[in-house]
């Protein structure tokens, strides 16, 4: 399959669109020849289209929507073979587009050892992973144990952490890995160390690095890149075996988001394996959300920009499915490349414009001064601008991970090299997470149209955030962590992506997040940053994520001609107290006019 350029594709979207909402008037007085397949009546619809308009009616034929109305008027479309659904006063609105997630790795750690996020203790944590242990009983001795969805910032009492002297006292020979919640961090056991042949003379990856104690050790903790030589050496399913876990894992992680009304999502960092199964899945017609895939580019290494894009453009020839339909399919017309790693302590590998401070006092008397590390910038200038620009040239949206504030600098001025050497082309360049901001940089997201794709629950003051942040940033970075009102102050068009599973599925308690900047559990906030209206932050999850993902034309809101994606809640949260957002839960999905979830007991 050829790789059609986002021009052409573009297009494509906009003479369909156009063709569609001119057939019969388009309009919501409209009456068409033809009797809708799906007529929802009685409901408070947010549209999310350029008015933020609302209405009571939706009509849906052939998997687009025909009609958005008044309940008197939708009436004209409804014939004897209509389903009719009475929404009950309920509100209906775009279904969620997730702009940046891990969905597989989502789904797979729904399964497995889990540590659940939770705050423990370093006896609680050793004894839920020395459970897992024991229900393996005939687990080889060489097989690794994965422990999913360990809160390294969260342990107890504050400030605990482990090395893998702490893992070594459980009651096994098998190797063991802990993954941190945010995946850029891992901590080993000495066997894992062992079997990697990973030693005090083992180099640091350019990607990352292998921490290591006073007397040059490895500790265990693996940051980034530096946990390559330890997924090595795990054991190798066979090809069959890893399909079809994949395929397991692609199945728990689409029942989720179905759940969550979510009807699109970017993978961020599709490895081959991955991108097969959404394949697999939605050939066997059991793809329930557009899938688009980014994947991975391996800056790590020597290979040329040139190279880089052929690998995209190749890969994109075996799973781009072109034009986007009414049926739920695959997309790659994307690359990720990560910049740095995550600002927060004790990690600190995002890459920061001045040193990170830290505590040159006591735990009693503390005081924080600058000091010497400011992470590492994983792809350097020189090797990132040609990149851009080959993308761009191709037609490929980068989608870049962007921590600290040195690393979204840095980008961006990547971004305004590409723009000055590819004018004209529809590239839609995205950095992700974007948690420190230099405040001359604010601005240049709306110049350059590059898109903040922010994961708002992060701007809570929970305790971990806080202690993770607040005194390693310094007291004139502080004010622009997190700065995701900033950001959208400055006229950027911010896009929302959960980054699941570094945090649980609750993408409503993101958009209260998104508002309050506060932690429900925890009063207070991180620092003053405005945050965003709810309707900001809806829009930040519909229209403006489907603009991130070349899909407004045909999806991102409530229009005729655009794709019948919607989801029906059990409440309105333009009209609730914001500090009930969270609890907000989603009723009914609809995927290109199908439903796709239900819940119980809605009729």
């Amino acid at each position: 399959m050829k790789m059609i350029s986002h021009s052409l594709k573009a297009g494509l979207f906009c003479m369909a669109f156009t063709a569609i909402s001119a057939l019969g008037s388009a309009g919501a007085n409209a009456q068409e020849s033809r009797p809708a397949d799906t007529v929802y009546l009685n409901g408070l619809i947010y549209t999310a289209d350029s008015k933020d308009s609302m209405a009571e009616a939706l009509a849906v034929r052939e998997g687009r929507i025909v009609f958005v109305g008044t309940g008197a008027d939708a009436k004209s479309h409804i014939g004897p073979k209509t389903k009719v659904v009475d929404l009950g006063g309920r509100m209906a609105m775009p279904g969620l587009i997730d702009g940046h997630m891990h969905p597989l790795g989502g789904g797979k750690s729904l399964t497995g050892c889990n540590l659940n996020y939770a705050a423990l203790t370093l006896d609680q944590t050793l004894a839920a992973i020395q459970a897992c242990l024991d229900a393996e009983p005939n687990a080889s001795a060489d097989a690794f144990l994965i422990v999913n969805n360990w809160f390294r910032q969260k342990m107890l009492p504050a400030g605990t952490d482990m090395a893998r002297g702490e893992l070594d006292k459980l009651k096994t020979k098998r190797p063991i890995l802990v993954i941190n919640f945010d995946y850029h961090s891992k901590l080993a056991n000495s066997r894992a160390l062992a079997l990697a042949g990973v030693t005090r003379d083992t180099p640091d990856p350019k990607d990352g690095k292998i921490v290591r104690d006073t007397a040059g050790e490895p500790t265990g903790m693996l940051e980034d890149g530096g946990d390559a030589l330890v997924m090595a050496a795990m054991p190798k399913l066979s090809p069959e075996q890893e399909a079809e876990q994949n395929l397991a894992f692609g199945r728990t992680a689409l029942e989720a988001l179905r759940k969550g009304g979510i009807t699109s999502f970017l993978e961020a960092a599709a490895d081959e394996g991955e991108m097969t199964a959404w394949a697999t899945l939605q050939k066997r017609g059991e793809l329930t959300a557009r899938a688009h895939l980014a994947p991975k580019l391996a800056t790590d290494t020597d290979q040329s920009a040139d190279a880089h894009v052929q690998r995209v453009r190749t890969l994109a020839a075996r799973f781009d499915q072109g034009p986007l339909r009414a049926e739920p399919g695959i997309t790659l017309r994307n690359a990720k490349i990560f910049m740095d790693g995550v600002i927060q302590a004790p990690a600190q590998t995002g890459y920061t414009l001045a040193p990170y401070f830290v505590n040159k006092g006591s735990v009693d008397k503390p005081d924080w001064q600058p000091g010497t590390e400011r992470g590492a910038l994983y792809v350097q200038p020189d090797r990132l601008t040609p990149l851009l620009i080959g993308l761009a040239k191709a037609g490929i949206d980068p989608h870049l991970h962007t921590d600290g504030d040195g690393a979204v600098h840095v980008t961006l001025d990547a971004i305004e090299a590409m723009r000055a050497k590819v004018p004209g082309k529809d590239i839609r360049p995205a950095l992700a997470h974007n948690e420190m901001v230099d405040p001359a940089d604010l601005p240049r997201f709306a110049k350059l149209d590059a898109i903040p794709v922010l994961s708002f629950q992060w701007g809570a003051a929970s305790p971990d955030q806080v202690a993770a942040i607040k005194e390693q940033a310094g007291p004139k970075r502080l004010p622009f962590v997190e700065p995701y009102g900033q950001i959208f102050k400055a006229g950027a068009r911010v896009a929302f992506g959960s980054d699941w599973p570094v945090d649980p599925l609750n993408e409503w308690y993101a958009f209260q997040i998104a508002v309050t900047r506060s932690d429900p559990s925890n009063p207070g906030k991180l620092n003053a940053d405005p945050g965003l209206t709810i309707r900001q932050a809806l829009r930040a999850a519909t229209i403006d994520a489907a603009y991130e993902l070349h899909q407004d034309e045909v999806t991102g809101s409530l229009e005729p001609g655009k794709f019948a994606d919607l989801i029906v809640l059990d409440r309105n949260p333009l009209k609730i107290p914001v500090e009930q957002v969270s609890k907000t839960e989603v009723l009914l999905t609809v995927v290109g006019g199908k439903e796709v979830y239900r819940a119980e007991g809605f009729k």
